[in-house]
Order: C-alpha cells, then structure tokens, then sequence
C-alpha cells in the first residue's frame, strides 16, 4: 500500500509536538545544572586593571557599595598600602582610595550603624582601622592579641563590635568606639584544620540577636551560638556541608545567604537550617581575564532596598598560598580583571514549581 508522502511529514511534526509537550520546557541558556531556582549572578562592576582580588564588601547609606581588596592576584601577594574601591549603584567606579598606614591584606568592612564610622579589617596586620572613605586615612579602631586571623565584623544594636577570628578560633568583642578587643567567645567549632585553612569567618546576628552565626570556611559549617542579653551560650553546628562557608548576609526574613567559594554559589539557608535555594554559578573566564558568574564569591551584602544581593568574587588561586589546588584554582590562575556580581534576591525556592 502506497501512503501519500505529506501524511508522513505531518504525523512526524505531530509526533515531535507532543514529545516536546511532554518533555517540559527545555533549561534556558546558562542553566546547566537544570535549576529552576538558580538567579543568575549578573557582572556589575569591573575593578581597574592592577587591583588585587577583592574580597570584603559593603553597602554604604549613600547607596554606594565599597569594596576593600585582599592583595593577592594570580601571581601572589602583592605590596603597598590596602585598597578602597567605591562604586555607584549602577556599577561605575567612583573613586580609588589607598589606605593609609595598612598592610596590602584588608578583609571585612562595614559602617558602624550608630556612630557612622567606616571600619575595616587589616588582616596583614591583625587589628581594626577606622577609615575615611573620602581620603583613606585610617587610625586604629581595634586591636587583638595572640597570631590573629581577624576576618568578618558585625555590630549588636548597643553599638559593640564583633570580629571573627579564623587562626585562633575567637570572635573579638569591643565598644563603639574601640579599644583593646576582649574574648567573647572562643571554642574549637570556630577553628579548622581544613581547606581553605580559614575557621571563624562571615559573622551575622539574627534580627532578634538571640543568635549569632559564623560561617567555617575549612570546615564546611555555620556555627550557631544563642546569645542570652550580650551573653554567648555553648557553640554548636547550625548546618553541614556548604562547601567554603564565607561571609554571611542576613535577609528581612532571617535567611541566612552563605558564600560557598569552593562550590562558586550563594546558598540560602531558612532560619531552621533547610536549604531554599542555591544562587548564581561560575560561568568561565573570557580571554582578557574577566570572570563570568560567581568565582570564589568571598563577601555578600544587601542593597539598602533589598533588590539585590551584592558579591566580591575573590577568585584566589590556593596555590599562590602554597595551598593544594582546589577545582577552581586553575581558572582563578587566568583572572586579569577582578570583579562584583549581582544577583536579584527573588528567587524559587527548592520544591516550588513555578506557575
């Protein structure tokens, strides 16, 4: 029997429609892994050439988000004074400011919500400057004892300061104007023996402040310890598993928004611990040196309206620290151009189809 060519177009087309109905909608482009909840991490801003990796980063109350550089680049540690970049809200550099009297190895910055000060950690040099984000002069803020590792800095609404520190397992505690830091808190939960070797890093309260919690880069956790009226309580695990748990940003709803740099993502934990949804991804680095996505995202802060989520991506090549190489320390050893990413802070949770 003889069938009319034409019908066996038209059944072909028919039968390719309805594999493609049932089949769902295909991955757009960039979503690799299929994610139906990965925002993804947009460029916004580039930092000049010769900048060094940045790595602490902060939202000003002009809107302005100011970025301070760690000072290594793909081939090492570099020399000078430490590095303040502020950029607009539309990505546009502002100003280039040079700390005075620092180490080139400046981390976690933030103003202080009561007095306005800008402070920054100098990890080079184990204390606390307050700086002036106009012209870059610094005095000292805060200082510590012992090998220090000082990281990532927040503030309890009396206006003290808390300092993570990841070598010596402690978080430094001082008043609103600074002094001498004093032991808050230290415990083994805060050190590590891991890789990278960083304990105590990102520190953030919740909204109440009857809980702290810092991020554990070498052991892949967020710590938790209650706070009972200034007071801590016994450390324990909050959550396993993320993996180069950085700094930490805290949501209206107190979410936790953790930097895995080993896994070059965003993870957004629910107040009880449950994974909501994993942000942003590494997309590649271009041939002049720019990294697309998130590449060892390092510090995460909210724009003032909530809209965004703002993050340094470090891009640090372990090795240049004498470190093993991790699966990314070859792309972070092409980088030429350091970088901010961008990501919009709505987002599908885990488990919810979208309608």
């Amino acid at each position: 029997m003889k069938i009319n060519q034409s019908i066996w177009i038209r059944t072909g087309i028919t039968v390719l429609f309805l594999l493609s109905v049932l089949a769902g909608p295909l991955p757009a482009s960039g979503e690799d892994r299929g994610d139906s909840n990965r925002e993804a991490a947009e460029l916004f801003a580039v930092l000049p050439d010769g900048a060094t990796g940045p790595e602490g980063l902060t939202v000003g109350p002009d809107n302005n988000i100011y970025v301070a550089t760690f000072g290594f680049n793909a081939t090492g540690a570099v020399s000078g004074l430490g590095q303040l970049y502020v950029f607009n809200p539309a990505g546009k550099l502002l100003r280039n400011v040079s700390v005075q009297n620092s180490s080139p190895h400046l981390l976690g910055l933030a103003f202080h919500p009561q007095t306005g000060a800008l402070l920054m950690i100098d990890f080079g040099a184990g204390q606390v400057l307050r700086v002036d984000p106009m012209t870059g002069a610094s005095s000292v803020f805060m200082t510590v004892t012992g090998n220090s590792g000082l990281n990532g800095l927040t503030f309890d609404s009396a206006g003290n300061v808390y300092v993570s520190d990841s070598f010596q397992g402690i978080i430094w505690k001082t008043g609103a104007n600074g002094g001498p830091g004093t032991a808050w808190i230290s415990d083994p939960l805060l050190t590590t023996t891991g890789i990278p070797p960083f304990g105590a890093n990102g520190v953030e309260f919740n909204h109440a402040q009857t809980m702290m919690f810092i991020a554990n880069t070498g052991n892949d956790t967020v710590v938790q310890i209650p706070v009972n009226h200034g007071t801590p309580g016994k450390p324990s695990v909050f959550v396993n598993s993320i993996n180069g748990a950085d700094g930490i940003a805290v949501d209206a709803h107190d979410n936790l928004w953790v930097a895995a740099n080993q896994n070059d993502e965003m993870d957004v934990i629910s107040p009880t611990g449950k994974l909501l949804a994993r942000l942003g991804d590494f997309e590649g680095v271009d041939r002049h040196g720019l990294s697309h996505g998130l590449l060892f995202p390092a510090s995460p802060a909210f724009s003032n309206d909530g809209e965004f989520l703002y993050v340094t991506n470090l891009a640090l090549d372990l090795r240049v620290l004498g470190i093993p190489e991790a699966v990314d320390s070859q792309w972070c050893g092409q980088v030429k151009r350091y970088s901010v990413s961008r990501i919009r802070t709505r987002f599908i949770p885990l488990g919810t189809k979208e309608n």
